[in-house]
């Protein structure tokens, strides 16, 4: 199962380090984008990735 069908084709991508947020494009994983501020990859957001982020950074 793709994680496009796990996650939904809307949403949104976060910079786990400046918090910018964009728009999730479909068919492209958020770890493939990078950052329009600072250039780190992404995360999507509500994803097991992005969760242990947050708890981490607490």
């Amino acid at each position: 199962m793709s994680n496009e069908n796990k996650m939904g084709k809307d949403g949104f991508c976060v910079c786990p380090k400046c918090g910018k947020k964009t728009k999730h494009k479909r068919g492209i994983p958020c770890q493939e984008e990078k950052c329009p501020q600072c250039g780190v990859k992404l995360l999507r957001e509500g994803s097991e990735h992005h969760e242990l982020w947050k708890q981490k950074n607490k």
